[in-house]
């Protein structure tokens, strides 16, 4: 996905909570990766959406600030697909 190899180090559980609602609950994969220009570190996860939760969604955010572990990645995607839905 961002043109790099990848290796796969860690699986940390996350679970985000927003106004005392969770708001993401997971598991997110780190790799490390090399030849990325822009980071040294990946984060990714999937999670169900569309009708009836039956489509899958991919995601992987790279490691740059403010981006600096798998719980700020999760936050970073939770604020922008917040802003993507209210346009």
């Amino acid at each position: 996905m961002h043109g790099c190899r990848a290796e796969h180090t860690a699986t940390v559980p996350v679970h985000e909570v927003f106004h005392g609602r969770t708001v993401w609950k997971g598991e997110v994969e780190v790799f490390d990766l090399t030849g990325q220009a822009k980071a040294k570190r990946c984060y990714a996860w999937s999670h169900r959406e569309g009708p009836d939760d039956k489509g899958e969604r991919f995601v992987a955010v790279l490691e740059t600030p403010p981006v600096v572990s798998a719980k700020t990645a999760v936050q970073a995607r939770v604020v922008a697909d917040s802003k993507s839905k209210q346009k």
